[in-house]
């Protein structure tokens, strides 16, 4: 799921206004690795203008959930992929900017499955973060 996925709900604790440390959530883009080199661990091209970013720059713990929407079994059987025979995957972690020595492969990783993304708005300061994966949890019936 890592690996297929392009997008994913991130979840934080809102660190701003009136809904401060309350649930919030957010679909972001992200890749796992360039497609011949998938790793596992989700990188995001992100801007601080965003709210989630906010949230994980005050707190990084976050929780991850990439569905089996586009996967092959939901898609064959026609099942909605809130069905819960449609697999879950949730990642907990930190959210971390990525390091100078692996923002190479983050772009990589990103540019490859978002193209669209190196034409976004160079003014809203974008960067990598990705997930250091703390806990995994599975569902699939």
């Amino acid at each position: 799921l890592a690996q297929r996925n392009s997008w994913g709900f991130v979840a934080t604790r809102a660190a701003r206004g009136q809904i401060q440390g309350m649930p919030y959530g957010n679909c972001l883009l992200l890749s796992d690795g360039p497609i011949n080199n998938s790793t596992g661990i989700p990188f995001f091209y992100v801007t601080p203008k965003d709210n989630t970013v906010t949230d994980l720059l005050k707190n990084p713990m976050a929780s991850l959930t990439l569905p089996e929407a586009d996967g092959n079994f939901c898609r064959k059987n026609v099942i909605d992929p809130e069905d819960p025979r449609c697999a879950r995957l949730t990642l907990t972690g930190q959210m971390v900017t990525v390091p100078p020595e692996e923002v190479e492969f983050a772009k990589q990783a990103m540019f490859s499955r978002h193209p669209v993304v190196r034409k976004w708005p160079r003014s809203y300061e974008w960067f990598f973060m990705k997930m250091n994966i703390e806990h995994i949890w599975l569902q699939s019936w």
